[in-house]
C-alpha cells in the first residue's frame, strides 16, 4: 500500500510540474521552457520616488517640505525608443518590472538608457518651469539570482531639467 501511494505522489509531482512549468513560463514571458534548460532570465525592477522639484528630489538645503509628484508619465528609454512607460502613484512613487530579452544589465545602466518625465512640471507647481523635462540615468541598486533568474534592481540617478 505505501509503495503505490509513493508511486501516486510521484506521478502526481511529475504531472504538477509538466503542467505548471509551461504556465509559468508563458506569464512571466519565458517562452517554451525557458530558464529550466540552462539559460537565465534577467528580470529588471526599476523603482523611484518623484517629488515635485526640478531635480525630482527633496532638496536639502530648503526649509520648505517638497511635495510628492503624482500622476506624473515616466518612460524608460533606450537609445532614443521608448521602452516601457508607467505613472507615479499618489506618492511619486514608480516601478517599472522589465523582463531582459530587449537588452542586457550592461546597455542599462551605460547611457544609452535613462527615466524621462513626459508630465510638465508645472502640474504639480504652477511655480516651476512650464518648459523642459526632468531625466535621469539609471543606477544599480542590487542584485539577486535564483531558480534560473537574475534580478536586478535598478533605481533613477539625480534627476536633471532637460529645456
Amino acid at each position: 500500500m505505501a509503495m503505490i501511494r509513493n508511486k501516486n505522489i510521484t506521478f502526481s509531482l511529475i504531472l504538477m510540474c509538466l503542467v505548471v512549468s509551461p504556465i509559468v513560463n508563458a506569464q512571466l514571458g519565458l517562452g517554451s521552457l525557458g530558464g529550466l534548460l540552462g539559460g537565465l532570465t534577467s528580470i529588471f525592477n526599476i523603482e523611484g520616488l518623484l517629488m515635485c522639484s526640478i531635480t525630482g528630489t527633496v532638496s536639502t538645503n530648503n526649509a520648505t517640505s517638497v511635495p510628492p509628484f503624482p500622476n506624473a508619465g515616466i518612460v524608460l528609454q533606450c537609445a532614443g525608443q521608448n521602452v516601457s512607460s508607467t505613472t507615479t502613484n499618489a506618492n511619486g512613487v514608480f516601478s517599472i518590472p522589465t523582463l531582459g530579452a530587449i537588452f542586457s544589465p550592461s546597455t542599462l545602466l551605460s547611457s544609452g538608457c535613462r527615466i524621462i518625465v513626459t508630465t510638465p512640471l508645472t502640474a504639480c507647481n504652477v511655480n516651476l518651469p512650464a518648459s523642459g523635462l526632468l531625466e535621469a540615468p539609471l543606477a544599480l541598486l542590487g542584485t539577486a539570482t535564483g531558480g534560473g533568474l537574475n534580478i536586478f534592481n535598478l533605481i533613477p540617478g539625480a534627476f536633471n531639467l532637460v529645456r
